[in-house]
């Protein structure tokens, strides 16, 4: 096992949350905090990429040491979230990060020896079956469009096959979205997977490369030849990010987007480029260490402190809104010929989600009244439909006379004026079929 695959497995670890342990209720002495400094010291020294950055890392936090600033810090987990900040106000590397966790020591330790490695990965593969591997949904938005929420790009030896399924049951779209916003990195294996099935079979795709500290040595990641299933070289492709958006799903965002293979739509991601793995301080405490860095074969850089800026900057919340008419619009266009073209009912209703028309109160009580079996009511700011004795529906405006009801995709209203004035509504059909009621007017 190479250095890179044994950096991958110390991320799996890190990437799981504080273990609570109870059974720890002493406070920290003087001389364990100045132990845990002088280790960190040695660590960051031995393995730290930048080896000037970490002399400079180690000298700051021995000095705060040595004038007693964290004299006053006693309990271990404030005491870890200190050191990340001191390190990280010197690095502004976002990956290292110091922690109090007895049980990550403990399974750090564990993949660390030959008896208990396979037991270790047993337990890591547990946990990630639990979550599927991160691949948390998996739908088609609308027809055509599909969508893949990944939260995690597993470096399980079983996380293959949810990649294979999801891959598989996506493969018919003409565009696909893949929901990165709440997504904190994991394997670059993970990334090569997914990254082939957008290419075509036989196609080889350079996609990122990352230098060792400890070895000296670069290694190349590229598409696979071979996935099994059906691959997707001609599907659009859009990324949703947000600023939460890190580390190895970076990674996968800057090169589709280097590659010019998907268009990012969000916010500018958290900025993490050095792959690492966590390291033992004490039977209490670990740091991650990144010891080593991403380079693009194409920018010869990575995204480290800067983030992958979006093609499309929208808030995150919105990211998926957006990238969903995007998408279809974009069908709509490639099938503009078609006299039934089957994306353009859909432009329409999904720009009104993404790009609201806005109508002012004063606009919207002209539409309120009753028109026979349909009533327009207007609460406060919004429009609701009824018909008959059914539900009442909020309508959304579309445009200056026609609105749409969410709830019944397939279902239009518009108002019909004479002179100005409205004096009727005309129910409009996606199968081309209209129905129109008159105004009943007050005696």
């Amino acid at each position: 096992m190479n250095q890179i695959k044994l950096l991958v497995i110390a991320i799996l670890i890190c990437g799981y949350g504080y273990h609570a342990n109870a059974q720890y209720t002493q406070a920290l002495t003087k001389e364990k905090k100045e132990m845990v400094v002088k280790t960190i010291g040695q660590l960051l020294n031995d393995n730290y990429i930048f080896p000037e950055k970490a002399r400079e890392m180690a000298d700051f936090i021995h000095q705060k040491q040595a004038e007693q600033k964290y004299a006053t810090l006693t309990d271990p987990l404030e005491f870890a979230t200190q050191l990340s900040e001191d390190l990280q106000s010197i690095s502004h590397d976002l990956h290292i990060n110091v922690r109090f966790d007895p049980q990550m020591v403990s399974e750090v330790r564990m993949s660390q020896t030959v008896e208990d490695s396979l037991e270790f990965i047993d337990l890591m593969d547990s946990r990630e079956a639990r979550e599927n591997y991160g691949f948390t949904e998996v739908k088609m938005l609308s027809d055509g469009v599909g969508y893949l929420k990944l939260t995690g790009f597993s470096g399980s030896a079983n996380a293959g096959e949810a990649a294979a399924a999801a891959m598989n049951f996506l493969a018919r779209s003409e565009a696909l979205i893949i929901d990165l916003r709440q997504n904190g990195g994991g394997s670059p294996d993970m990334i090569q997977i997914l990254s082939s099935y957008l290419y075509a079979a036989g196609t080889r795709v350079h996609l990122n490369d990352f230098y060792s500290r400890q070895v000296d040595e670069t290694e190349q990641r590229w598409t696979l030849p071979y996935v099994p299933g059906k691959r997707m070289p001609e599907t659009d492709v859009f990324v949703l990010t947000s600023s939460r958006t890190f580390s190895a799903a970076e990674e996968f965002t800057y090169n589709l987007k280097n590659l010019k293979r998907a268009t990012i739509i969000g916010e500018t991601t958290g900025g993490g480029a050095h792959p690492g793995g966590v390291m033992v301080i004490s039977d209490e405490f670990g740091i991650f260490i990144p010891n080593g860095r991403a380079i693009n074969p194409i920018t010869k850089t990575n995204w480290e402190g800067t983030g992958v800026a979006p093609d499309i900057n929208v808030p995150a919340r919105q990211a998926l809104d957006e990238a969903h008419f995007l998408a279809v619009d974009k069908l709509a266009e490639k099938y503009a010929g078609d006299p039934e073209n089957p994306y353009s009912w859909t432009r329409d209703q999904l720009k009104a989600v993404a790009h609201p028309y806005f109508l002012e109160e004063s606009q919207l009580k002209q539409f309120a009244g009753d028109f026979g079996p349909r009533k327009i009511t207007l609460t406060g700011t919004k429009l609701f439909y009824q018909r008959d004795a059914g539900p009442e529906y909020e309508l959304k405006p579309m445009a200056e006379d026609l609105f749409m009801i969410e709830e019944i995709p397939y279902f239009r209203l518009r108002f019909v004026r004479e002179e100005g004035k409205i004096i009727a509504v005309e129910g409009i059909y996606d199968n081309g079929r209209r129905d129109k009621n008159m105004k009943v007017l007050n005696p």
